[in-house]
């Protein structure tokens, strides 16, 4: 980018380009540019209660559902369709088990999950930077 601002530049300084043509290439190019930026926004992560699952998993191996229903502060409903539609996504793994009589249903972000992620947060901060 900065070798391409760089090349405008040059051709604007020697008239190649008048005023209006240098400002359309700009415009096309930071066009572009934020394009390739917002198609590594991954909609799977749009809603406040899937981003924040996946920060919790991101920092911790593993957690349970009233742990993450407790840190987000989210009814059981609201956690159990966030997590099926990440799980859909192939984003995160469920474990149900029992822990005596009680059942105990566990998470933990996959690989793929973790990748797309941690996309997702790089592309939000070189939009907060192109800004």
């Amino acid at each position: 980018v900065i070798y391409i601002n760089y090349m405008f530049n040059i051709l604007y300084h020697n008239k190649i380009y008048n005023t209006k043509t240098f400002n359309l290439l700009n415009l096309k190019l930071l066009n572009k540019l934020m394009l390739n930026i917002i198609q590594n926004i991954n909609k799977a992560f749009d809603h406040r209660i899937r981003l924040g699952i996946m920060s919790i998993l991101m920092v911790n191996e593993s957690a349970d559902f009233n742990m993450l229903k407790e840190l987000l502060g989210v009814t059981d409903g609201n956690l159990a369709s966030h997590t099926k539609a990440l799980e859909a996504e192939n984003y995160i793994q469920i474990e149900k088990q029992f822990i005596g009589k009680k059942p105990n249903t566990k998470y933990s972000a996959t690989k793929e999950g973790r990748e797309a992620f941690t996309a997702h947060i790089e592309a939000l901060e070189k939009l907060i930077k192109k800004s």
